[in-house]
């Protein structure tokens, strides 16, 4: 279990022990008292980690921030983002502590450098997070850009989420290649990695905290376990970021690998670069945790080649249904109906051109007996030599809220599952960077289906802006945005998964029961 998991646990048993929420029945109590639900509210702190983003010189990254709008939230916060290269960190901003503060969470005023978030003396990257609601942007060049670490407190924690994208344009890995930044925790699986001819991975670890962080990197090729010991007991420093490519970790090529990154102590950020000399690159970020139910999200309508890559950790093997929902419904890919996936080893299967021009993310589900897995799907666009290649994994529900920042006009595609039942979504727009009003839709997601649905777009936009999408009624929904080149010549695109955003947390109500502490009549 991940230790933020434990956390919500341990903070819960504190608060039942200080105020008694549990009711502890006396002797004879029938126990049809109940304590009331648990409430949602904002969280009131959020760190974020960003892996640095490129090691070519033709690198362009552009940062942007976003906090959405969270009833209840408090008026005043902070957010800021640090360089992770010197281990303390180099402020992210001229405003410092208080860039993004104030009630209404205006910008630190330092005169007029840094209005697009970047200082302009030394182009490292400067992001300064706007109210909340407001997007903000900030850019870097090169391969000097370093890993950032972030943190939101109060009005600007409740859903932050920092996306990360970078053009290359030439080269190994070249193409677009994107992510959200990710909250550190201490165990992360990637299925689709490589370690064969043509790619080269790397596995990035980004350390928020003031101490170093020891960590594990195993590898499972389709014959198990690769083995290695420089893999083990990896330290990276206080504040710091580490860049491992993985065919140093082992003189195995494969084709499909998994990496597993465990933690021994502290916490830490992790994802997977996976630069390819034919297709590009695109990150690779974490799939969601080893279930026996899953959804890949999102996967492109004009996808010319699909990928599903599996493994299960535990000591059984898996067999799984495979079905695409599809805007029509589902469908049972011909030749692909269920995947067998043998225990501690990866599995991969060439789905081909599966989505046949249409919306549609994969769902997969135990034939019998469910055994824990984790998936992810490599997708190709394009033909010859305008190929590019990105990777979905598979998400966690859209939940309460999902975010998705630094959305364009154009070569923005929002797709939406409801694997099962019926959903009702709400859709908002934010306001623009440069300006703009914000924009909202809703939309009836059928059971069984994906849409890849018409997103609002900002009144008078400009720049670019955040989505969030929050569930209105229904069954659990899955999203991902897929974000194109502005180059309609090239097939540059990458793919980010949307679960929920974080903003808020469950806190039990306080109920207290002294009756058990009354003695019973002599």
């Amino acid at each position: 279990m991940k230790r933020t998991t434990l956390s919500l646990f341990a903070g819960a048993a504190a608060l039942a022990a200080v105020t008694g929420f549990a009711a502890v029945s006396a002797p004879g109590d029938t126990g049809a008292e109940t304590a009331e639900p648990a409430a949602r509210l904002p969280v009131e702190r959020t760190s974020l980690l960003c892996p640095a983003p490129s090691a070519s010189d033709l690198a362009e990254t552009t940062y942007t921030s976003f906090t959405p709008v969270t009833e209840g939230a408090e008026e005043k916060g902070t957010a800021t983002l640090t360089e992770a290269a010197d281990g303390a960190g180099a402020e992210a901003g001229k405003g410092g502590e208080d860039a993004g503060s104030g009630k209404d969470g205006e910008d630190a005023k330092d005169g007029e450098e840094g209005k697009d978030g970047n200082d302009g003396k030394d182009g490292k990257p400067v992001l300064r997070p706007g109210a909340p609601g407001t997007p903000v942007t900030g850019t870097a060049s090169g391969a000097d850009a370093p890993a950032l670490t972030g943190t939101a407190e109060g009005s600007h924690a409740p859903g932050w989420t920092v996306q990360q994208t970078t053009e290359v344009a030439a080269g190994t890995g070249r193409g677009l290649l994107g992510l959200n930044c990710t909250a550190p925790d201490t165990e992360f699986w990637f299925p689709g990695a490589s370690t064969a001819s043509g790619r080269t991975d790397y596995v990035h670890l980004t350390n928020p905290d003031d101490s170093a962080a020891v960590v594990d990197i195993e590898l499972y090729g389709k014959d198990g376990v690769l083995k290695s010991t420089v893999g083990e007991g990896v330290t990276v420093p206080p504040g710091g970021g580490e860049s491992l490519l993985l065919s140093t970790l082992t003189d195995v090529e494969q084709t499909d690998v998994t990496v597993h990154v465990n933690v021994r102590s502290g916490r830490l950020g992790a994802a997977v670069q996976a630069l390819d000399d034919k297709t590009g690159g695109d990150w690779l970020t974490a799939a969601a945790d080893p279930a026996g139910e899953l959804v890949v999200p999102g996967i492109p309508a004009d996808a010319t080649a699909v990928r599903l890559m599996l493994f299960t950790p535990g000591g059984s093997d898996a067999d799984l249904k495979v079905r695409l929902a599809s805007p029509s419904g589902a469908i049972t890919p011909a030749g692909h109906e269920t995947v067998h996936v043998k225990a501690g080893m990866t599995t991969g299967v060439d789905l081909g051109e599966v989505t046949r021009g249409e919306a549609g993310s994969l769902v997969l589900t135990p034939t019998s007996g469910s055994v824990p897995v984790v998936a992810a799907v490599r997708v190709v666009r394009g033909k010859g030599g305008e190929q590019e290649s990105a990777f979905i994994p598979a998400s966690d529900p859209v939940g309460a809220r999902a975010t998705a920042a630094e959305n364009r006009a154009k070569g923005t595609t929002l797709s939406v599952t409801a694997p099962d039942r019926t959903a009702k979504v709400e859709v908002t727009a934010s306001a623009g960077t440069e300006g703009g009003t914000t924009a909202t839709k809703t939309f009836t997601i059928e059971g069984g289906t994906t849409q890849n649905v018409e997103v609002p777009v900002p009144a008078g936009l400009k720049g670019t802006y955040a989505l969030t999408v929050e569930t209105v009624s229904g069954g659990p929904v899955y999203a991902a945005r897929t974000l194109t080149g502005e180059d309609e010549d090239v097939a540059s695109f990458t793919v980010q998964p949307l679960p929920d955003d974080r903003g808020t947390v469950s806190v039990p109500k306080a109920e207290q029961n002294l009756s058990v502490l009354q003695q019973p009549p002599a």
